[in-house]
């Protein structure tokens, strides 16, 4: 039933399209959601946000059935009836569709076979009818401006592409209320914003949609209205137009305490001593020989200092931080490293480790961390041998070690036995920088350190920034965020195309001249 909700002096019908009460969720040893409410409005754009581990994706996992009715507590009701779903397909049904952070699709099928996946158009005799899959397909492809043959595989298109695959794979679904949890995070800003403006004509048709980020910036271009939960509890709603929907003041929700600098002060003593040089290093595609990935790049970081890559996406600065740690990506690497004055050849990672590197992955969920195993267990992966004795692991040490790493990176956890799966994605963050932390590295390199987290979790990885270099450390970061760069670099290098476009001093650098120089050089 709508509601009577009073708005400046008169009343209007709030037409709910989504209530959810009292919800409660727990885990082994941890509430995750404690007495939640959430009220979405048909047709709106609602933001939903909180620190990592604040209840957000759990919350729409029960909307979704993923955590099944009987899990929980709390009533769901969705067009004005009380929801029981069992399981994903019951929610898919009803025209409840959730696209993960992961994207669910299949590289090496076809985006007309992702589509309908599972849900196959079959003809009479039961088989799968391709040319009406594929014309189907095409027809929600235009939906979302996708203009791309449904034969093509999703291997061939790029993430933006991908993102609206997903869109239009839940188009197919008869798609009334749209999930979509970190939409943006594996995007640049262009394909970001053709996103969140897709998102916005979607409105004028009448979708409903709940947008899940830690993105302030989007949430205050697209959303209707802003739901903020903090360790499991609703804080509060913020409508546009009516209440202050400024970044500051979202902040100040979602951490409850306002924060004035986004970035920790930072004395900058650079030293003299070069920690490690690359010269004209260039590197060739794992599979594709052929083509240069990093062409004749050149840069240095000095003891103390906090050097910035900056640069599109496919601009190959992940392939030249993962070239560059034991030639872990590409073919035909050539130049010369020196690391401390003197040349390495560093043949894997298990050399570069030994020479006082450490890469953080980007993708620290495939790449950076064994989910299934514990926290313990994944601080100590990249140097093993501290916690040994005569080739055993010393498991009491273990122990000690991991929990002295964990309480130093502010991990929320219960236990360091809990499954680094199970943690929410700025406490697996944090597990992983734990990882390389354990390992004692001289040098970081860190790839896209805060995607996917929350301003409360940037602060803490970016304090930890600050006290290695304030060691006598150096710290490389790769980060598509060019304020994060702008706020936590001494000097930043900017790519294009594989090649190097230009070096800034962060005194002289602005957003203005990186994207000129990626311009002058594209």
């Amino acid at each position: 039933m709508p509601r009577l909700i009073f708005e400046r002096g008169g009343i209007i019908l709030a037409d709910n399209i989504l209530v959810m009460e009292h919800i409660t969720k727990e885990f082994p040893g941890v509430k995750a959601l404690d007495n939640v409410n959430l009220e979405v409005q048909r047709g709106e754009i609602h933001a939903l946000i909180g620190e990592n581990g604040a209840g957000k994706s759990t919350l729409m996992n029960v909307l979704s059935g993923q955590y099944p009715y009987g899990s929980y507590t709390g009533t769901v009701t969705y067009e004005g009836k009380e929801c029981h779903f069992k399981k994903l397909s019951d929610s898919e049904a009803e025209g409840i569709v959730i696209i993960h952070q992961e994207l669910a699709l299949i590289p090496l099928l076809s985006i007309g076979e992702n589509m309908f996946l599972g849900n196959e158009i079959k003809n009479s005799l039961g088989y799968i009818d391709w040319d009406k899959t594929y014309s189907e397909a095409e027809k929600h492809m235009a939906q979302v401006g996708l203009h791309e043959s449904a034969q093509t595989l999703i291997k061939d298109i790029g993430t933006g592409k991908q993102q609206l695959v997903e869109i239009a794979k839940a188009f197919s679904k008869k798609v009334k209320l749209l999930i979509l949890d970190e939409p943006t995070s594996s995007l640049n800003d262009e394909d970001a914003k053709m996103l969140l403006d897709l998102l916005m004509e979607f409105k004028k048709n009448g979708l409903t949609s709940i947008i899940i980020t830690h993105k302030l910036n989007e949430i205050i271009y697209c959303a209707d209205r802003v739901t903020i939960l903090r360790d499991g509890s609703t804080i509060e709603t913020l409508t546009k137009g009516v209440d202050d929907l400024s970044e500051d003041r979202i902040i100040k929700g979602m951490v409850g305490r306002s924060m004035d600098d986004r970035y920790p002060a930072r004395e900058h003593h650079v030293g003299n001593e070069v920690l490690l040089e690359a010269k004209n290093w260039t590197v060739h595609h794992p599979l594709y020989s052929e083509k240069i990935v990093d062409d004749n790049i050149s840069f240095n970081v000095h003891k103390g200092e906090v050097i910035g890559f900056s640069g599109l996406q496919g601009a190959g600065r992940t392939e030249l931080a993962m070239s560059i740690f034991g030639k872990s990506y590409g073919t035909e690497i050539s130049g010369e490293l020196f690391i401390k004055g003197q040349k390495v050849d560093l043949k894997d990672p298990r050399a570069a480790i030994q020479h006082g590197l450490a890469y953080v992955t980007e993708d620290r969920k495939t790449n950076g961390l064994i989910l299934d195993e514990s926290i313990r267990f994944n601080t100590t992966l990249a140097r093993i041998s501290k916690v040994c004795k005569n080739g055993i692991i010393d498991v009491d040490h273990e122990v000690h070690e991991a929990e002295q790493i964990t309480k130093e990176m502010g991990t929320k956890t219960p236990s360091n036995e809990q499954k680094v799966g199970n943690l929410s994605g700025g406490n697996q963050q944090k597990a992983l920088l734990g990882k390389w932390m354990f390992a004692e590295p001289e040098i970081l390199i860190l790839d896209e350190p805060t995607r996917g987290i929350d301003v409360g979790a940037k602060y803490d990885i970016y304090c930890l920034i600050n006290e290695m270099v304030a060691n006598g450390k150096a710290v490389i970061m790769i980060s598509s965020e060019m304020p994060e760069l702008l706020g936590m670099c001494d000097r930043i290098y900017v790519m294009s195309e594989g090649k190097l476009a230009g070096e800034l001093d962060v005194k002289e650098a602005t957003q203005e001249k990186i994207m000129s120089l990626i311009m002058q050089n594209s």
